[in-house]
């Protein structure tokens, strides 16, 4: 925590912290929890649900997951979602994230394979129970547990016959519940799922390259990713189109997709680290939000990628073309970005193509304080440039912060209760984020609302239980009980007062 109040005293320290609060911020400004199906609900087998890449993922690799754990009972949401809604409106949240699992709503993928009824019931009542304690659904279609069914039948997203039978779950979605959903998100983080499921292999579906990894399943690290962002990229824009000539002008809601980027800053100030910080930040964020806002790839991946990326045609470049009535940003921390001059023996691959060598550390010097996961530095100023640059370069879109928080390893597993409530490195990374926030809102930035990762601890994909990034406490061994952490009651004090 020292750490935390040294390295951010432009921010504001724990001794010294900038009065902000809900007030700060510009009217209707929503502050909510982000959530997702497959970390959340549990019921795995219950109430009609098909399996998804991640059910298979778990099951066949449990040594890929840190405590060989998997979702199955997750945090048991599905049958608790009441008690999870009275904790967002007991800390005075707007809004809440969630997804909906494909596989809920269609077990086998596909509208031929019949819609589940049960399905549909239980995110009614979530949506229900949501808007009768005033909390306003924010409904994430996607978030990586794509049916296993469709893996199986035509490799998933490596197929362009994904599009239409993902445009057929998101009508469903559309008609069933958009009477009440009013803000659409179609993909989460299309990077993470493409990156660490395609190029590294260490997420579903687990394919990369042999050469790469023992036991992944066969892939091509230097395509595939590239592949299964484009039919992502194909799948959003027909999903949208779809929403908004036949559902917008009736039930008056707006859709979006959640990208996620670190910001980048030069590990020098020579010309080649300028330019491979650019490069890094077309390649994480630009691979998405390029399309997105002008219908094409950045011209660095088109040069660098060469023909392993898919090119879009005329009809397919004005269908994406802005294609979103919003952009959620996912942000978490900031990389120092230098050279990295391809050698003869390095094969195609993601990783290598931006050429940008990333890092937390400047001779010797970590860029903000270390957390304990090896990838998370706190840099909120990365917060306010990344905004700033979106506004920039993009032409200023509506845009809601829709994850940002810190975790914390548990490998302490017989800490008493009272100590793990304890959270006040997440408090100040909250309040620090918060004010780079407001700062780049002061600055212009088209900033509509900010969602907290996450409203509980929860199953967090290939680190399963061993990191906890939530506001509450979740007890495994005791039933799944909740209990409010201080930066519960921190953001409790925040909104209220």
């Amino acid at each position: 925590l020292l750490l935390l109040v040294v390295a951010t005293s432009a921010y504001g320290g724990a001794h010294g912290r900038r009065p902000i609060s809900r007030r700060s911020f510009p009217k209707g400004f929503l502050f909510g929890t982000a959530t997702s199906s497959y970390q959340y609900e549990g019921g795995a087998m219950e109430g009609g649900r098909g399996p998804s890449i991640w059910d298979n993922f778990t099951h066949q690799h449990p040594d890929k997951i840190a405590d060989r754990s998997n979702g199955d009972v997750a945090v048991d949401s599905y049958h608790l979602y009441k008690e999870d809604v009275r904790l967002m409106k007991d800390m005075g949240m707007d809004a809440y994230r969630f997804s909906i699992s494909w596989t809920r709503i269609l077990p086998d993928g596909t509208l031929k394979g019949g819609v589940n009824r049960e399905g549909i019931k239980y995110y009614n009542n979530l949506i229900d129970e949501l808007l009768s304690k005033g909390v306003q659904p924010f409904v994430t279609l996607f978030h990586w547990d794509s049916p296993q069914g469709l893996e199986d039948k035509y490799g998933g997203f490596l197929s362009p016959n994904i599009i239409n039978d993902y445009k057929d779950y998101a009508e469903v979605c559309f008609r069933e519940f958009g009477d009440r959903v009013k803000h659409w998100i179609t993909f989460n983080e299309p990077w993470s799922f493409c990156v660490t499921g395609y190029e590294r292999g260490v997420f579903a579906p687990g394919r990369c390259s042999p050469w790469e990894k023992a036991n992944c399943s066969a892939g091509d690290s230097g395509r595939e990713p590239y592949t299964a962002a484009h039919h992502q990229i194909l799948a959003h824009a027909a999903a949208a189109r779809l929403y908004k000539q036949k559902y917008k002008a009736e039930q008056k809601g707006k859709i979006g997709i959640s990208l996620v980027s670190n910001w980048f800053t030069p590990l020098s100030r020579s010309k080649s680290s300028v330019v491979a910080t650019r490069r890094a930040i077309e390649f994480m964020l630009g691979w998405f939000l390029d399309p997105l806002a002008r219908g094409d790839y950045p011209e660095s991946m088109k040069e660098l990628v060469g023909n392993r990326l898919p090119q879009f045609t005329k009809k397919q470049s004005e269908l994406v073309k802005d294609s979103f009535d919003f952009i959620g940003i996912n942000y978490y921390t900031t990389n120092y970005a230098g050279s990295l001059p391809l050698s003869n023996g390095l094969r195609n691959s993601y990783s290598t193509d931006a050429q940008a060598n990333l890092t937390g550390f400047r001779n010797g010097a970590p860029i903000g304080p270390e957390t304990g996961l090896p990838w998370l530095y706190v840099y909120p100023q990365g917060l306010r440039d990344l905004l700033l640059y979106v506004k920039e370069k993009y032409g200023n879109p509506t845009i809601y912060i829709t994850e940002n928080g810190l975790g914390e390893t548990t490998t302490n597993t017989s800490l008493p209760l009272a100590e793990a409530l304890k959270d006040d490195a997440r408090i100040e990374y909250h309040h620090m984020h918060l004010v780079a926030l407001l700062s780049a809102i002061r600055d212009g930035a088209n900033v509509k609302g900010y969602f907290a990762w996450s409203l509980l601890d929860n199953f967090e994909w290939a680190t399963g239980y061993t990191v906890r990034f939530g506001l509450h406490f979740v007890d495994y061994d005791d039933g799944r009980k909740r209990y409010p952490k201080r930066s519960a009651g921190w953001f409790k004090r925040f909104l209220k007062r």
